[in-house]
């Protein structure tokens, strides 16, 4: 069962009250479901010796760190292997904005760990090891009481289901934004990535106000980014985001939305107007050669969304997000890279 954005739920009281008895924090809060990963990168950095850091959710949130309002806290959704849970904690307390009645859920499966070789700037393949098990609705389900947005990163391709997906939808009343990313990925029995076409993408976009691709991503749901617009925004999504690497950003903007106060009332101007697209340039960065161009989509989507709840016009926030991208570049790994993107020393 799924609800459009036409018909979102109540609010749920148990916001109010936790607020009321002084059991949540003061503040907006914006829930981040993705996996923590544990990348090995070859091909990228001086010398042949890989480099090991936090990878996957981590870029994200580290973004959302640099990027969120300050009346505004983070809650990672996050499970993790029993192997890397004190190094999950240890990562998410050096940042400013995770909630302080947040932590990750440990699990007996081992961590989801990847091992990325770079054959250019942009492009990769990567082999994937490791089990975190995806949400069920009933597990998820209380984790959404007291959020106020969702943003959610399928960095395994695994986190929700189709079904667990329409359930949020269905009872989730704040916005959600989605970086599909691995969900079109495909895993072989060695464990390398591979693309695969996404049935139904009606139906996963239906679920979301907000969706993100890539380019080769794009190409698993419709011939080109227009099709995939039509299909997009037919079903309710405000804006379209394709990333394309060092050639930046295209996005498609539903009639009548131009920041999140918009969402509300978007259907009732859904007749009116035409789609808004444009080609947005990547921001340049310091060391375009020798950066990392790893997490850059994370980056940019969870700075494009923290910049939308700050109430930002969604040509401010996709620039905030171009720029931030681009010091991604110029950061290796997720580690100190909260300070690096607000632009304080980073000791690594």
């Amino acid at each position: 069962m799924w609800t459009s954005r036409n018909h979102r739920p109540a609010r749920s009281q148990s916001q109010e009250f936790l607020r009321e008895k002084g059991l949540m924090a003061p503040g907006k809060r914006v829930g981040v479901i993705g996996t923590l990963v544990w990348d090995v990168i070859y091909g990228r950095g001086h010398g042949t010796a890989p480099v090991e850091e936090w990878g996957g959710a981590t870029y994200a949130l580290s973004a959302f760190d640099a990027a969120l309002p300050d009346d505004w806290q983070m809650v990672p959704l996050t499970k993790v292997g029993a192997d890397l849970a004190d190094r999950a904690r240890a990562f998410l307390g050096t940042l400013e904005k995770v909630a302080t009645d947040a932590t990750p859920i440990e699990v007996s499966e081992p961590n989801n760990r990847v091992v990325l070789h770079y054959q250019s700037a942009d492009r990769r393949c990567e082999r994937l090891s490791g089990g975190v098990p995806a949400w069920s609705w009933l597990g998820l389900k209380p984790l959404l009481a007291g959020l106020d947005a969702l943003y959610v990163n399928l960095i395994s391709g695994f986190e929700l289901d189709l079904e667990t997906a329409q359930l949020i939808r269905a009872h989730f009343k704040g916005p959600i934004y989605c970086d599909l990313h691995s969900l079109l990925l495909a895993v072989q029995p060695d464990g390398m990535r591979t693309l695969r076409p996404l049935p139904n993408p009606a139906a996963w976009c239906r679920c979301f106000d907000f969706v993100q691709v890539n380019e080769d991503e794009m190409r698993m749901m419709a011939r080109d980014p227009m099709g995939l617009a039509a299909v997009a925004l037919s079903e309710g999504v405000s804006t379209l985001s394709v990333t394309m690497g060092p050639r930046g950003v295209v996005y498609f903007a539903a009639p009548g939305f131009e920041r999140l106060s918009d969402l509300d009332r978007a259907h009732l101007q859904a007749a009116r107007g035409a789609v808004r697209t444009e080609l947005l340039p990547a921001a340049p960065s310091r060391n375009p050669i020798e950066g990392d161009p790893t997490g850059c989509g994370d980056v940019w989507g969870a700075t494009y969304f923290s910049r939308l709840l700050a109430g930002e016009h969604i040509a401010e926030a996709m620039d905030a997000a171009l720029v931030a991208a681009a010091k991604n570049v110029d950061h290796r790994g997720a580690t100190g890279l909260a300070r690096h993107l607000r632009g304080e020393l980073s000791v690594k």
